[in-house]
């Protein structure tokens, strides 16, 4: 099976992008303890070249171990909560769903969660 991404765009309304941020954060938390589907969601900040972060956007890039996987993040009920939430925060968003063309994802390995703990002292 081919794993998919969906990265999405997020530009927030003027002063709102601190409040998105911890809002989208905690999406991404609780999506990779609830979804065992969900290989990778990570929050990005875009920057200049420069390193200038640039004001109101944010991104999201969610890895996904096939199909099924997708399917039930979109079916998940609380992301209609999210969105709801989010939806006074931003000004637009863009969605892009892709194929992988690295090869195949597997399921096995450790998650986020197990990784991260194998690294404390």
């Amino acid at each position: 099976m081919t794993a998919l991404t969906i990265i999405v765009e997020f530009e927030t309304h003027e002063g709102r992008e601190e409040e998105f941020t911890a809002l989208i954060r905690e999406h991404a938390r609780k999506t990779l303890e609830e979804e065992p589907g969900c290989l990778r969601f990570e929050v990005i900040k875009p920057i200049e070249r420069n390193g200038t972060p640039i004001a109101n956007k944010v991104m999201v890039n969610e890895l996904y171990a096939n199909e099924a996987a997708v399917t039930a993040h979109e079916n998940n009920p609380r992301l209609s909560r999210v969105r709801a939430a989010n939806a006074p925060l931003l000004k637009s968003s863009r969605l892009i769903l892709a194929r992988s063309l690295t090869g195949k994802v597997t399921d096995e390995g450790l998650t986020p969660q197990q990784l991260n703990a194998s690294n404390d002292d």
